[in-house]
């Protein structure tokens, strides 16, 4: 009897540890992020890389049509066909698109409803670039630029402006705000950049740089610091075609970088890139969005920047004069940017993605990488 007994409890202790040792095999359950990630189709991951005008949705004036002559401001049947087939992370307004208040909170309602359920962006910077503070139909604080809140010397002013900036874009629902700039003004004959920075000075900058994006955090707004690795030395304007800043990387380390750095330190959420050549750097004219030394040996490699790189608008001339929309979108995702910003022809360049990742010109698992890094800010807007 007692061996009978002791057999049991033996066959008994034997089945405890098999199950326990089975328990201790099995993975972990996957995030909540990885289990978004795993239930989408390449499509809709594809779509989380892409931040768009809304006039880009409407096949029926594009490419027909010039960008700039376009004034959509409200969601046509034509854009919610296209929006099955191309589903946008996020939606860019620009000053054309927002007619007053009541206008803006239906367009936006109805952005909301879009299959990717994008969110919604806009460069409202403070100054000379503000979409909404600079229409007269709304009354919200308007500031003189940020090199004025700069010449003040005080830190605190940026938070103030950063966060009142904030606390009327969410009163309006939007997520993003492309602000502040983090370049340093060196170049007087700038005429892009000037007092949309805060200084010429990177010690004076930097804080003014933390201070606002906090006031922006602090309101619930996601900011982004621009424009990567700096376009404050140079003296064309790349919306209208090539420019280039001369500096050395170990220059740039002792100027730009320490307002980027500042950022990256604070937490920031998105890099916005710059189109400008730095030959320097690079060896070549390659604008940095296309350029894998500047986003990935630089930005991510010495920086240790972590979070999410947006490109500048990929409609601009410095892209446009020498790319197609297709290889601007397939080659600035292989250089290392997780989101396309502005492309001037969405079909083809979501399109291209698409092809590139089939084809397996860009590694599936590249595609999410990114789409990793825009779910968790996201999940951080509660969207």
């Amino acid at each position: 009897m007692k061996k009978t007994q002791l057999f049991y409890l033996l066959l008994v202790l034997a089945c405890v540890l098999f199950v326990t040792s089975c328990s201790d095999d099995e993975a972990p359950s996957p995030s909540p992020i990885e289990q978004r990630l795993q239930q989408m189709t390449l499509r809709e991951k594809v779509g989380q890389m892409f931040y768009a005008r809304p006039e880009t949705l409407d096949t029926t004036i594009l490419p027909k049509a010039n960008l700039a002559n376009i004034s959509m401001q409200e969601v046509n049947e034509t854009m919610r066909g296209v929006d099955e087939k191309y589903p946008l992370g996020g939606i860019i307004l620009y000053a054309h698109n927002i007619k007053d208040q009541t206008q803006l909170a239906k367009f936006i309602a109805q952005i909301r409803q879009l299959k990717g359920s994008p969110l919604l962006c806009i460069d409202e910077e403070g100054g000379r670039v503000a979409r909404i503070a600079n229409n007269s139909n709304f009354n919200v604080e308007k500031f003189e630029s940020m090199g004025a809140i700069g010449a003040t010397g005080d830190e605190k002013n940026a938070y103030y402006c950063g966060n009142t900036i904030g606390k009327y874009l969410k009163q309006y629902d939007f997520d993003i705000d492309f602000a502040p700039v983090a370049d340093v003004n060196t170049n007087p004959e700038n005429i892009v950049i000037g007092n949309r920075a805060f200084s010429d000075d990177p010690a004076v900058a930097a804080p003014m740089v933390t201070n606002y994006l906090q006031g922006l955090k602090d309101a619930g707004i996601v900011g982004c610091i621009k424009h990567f690795p700096g376009h404050g030395d140079t003296k064309n304007d790349t919306h209208y075609g090539y420019a280039q800043s001369l500096k050395t990387w170990d220059e740039m380390l002792n100027c730009e970088m320490i307002t980027f750095k500042a950022g990256i330190n604070w937490g920031v959420q998105l890099i916005m890139t710059a189109h400008i050549g730095v030959p320097n750097i690079t060896g070549s004219d390659i604008p940095s969005t296309m350029s894998s030394l500047i986003l990935q040996d630089k930005l991510r490699g010495e920086l240790g920047y972590q979070n999410i790189i947006i490109t500048d608008a990929m409609e601009m001339g410095a892209i446009t004069q020498q790319y197609t929309q297709a290889e601007a979108a397939v080659g600035c995702i292989l250089a290392g940017a997780d989101i396309v910003l502005g492309p001037g022809n969405l079909i083809e360049a979501f399109d291209a993605v698409v092809d590139a990742v089939e084809k397996g010109v860009i590694p599936e698992s590249r595609i999410n990488q990114s789409v990793r890094r825009i779910l968790n800010m996201r999940e951080q807007l509660g969207r």
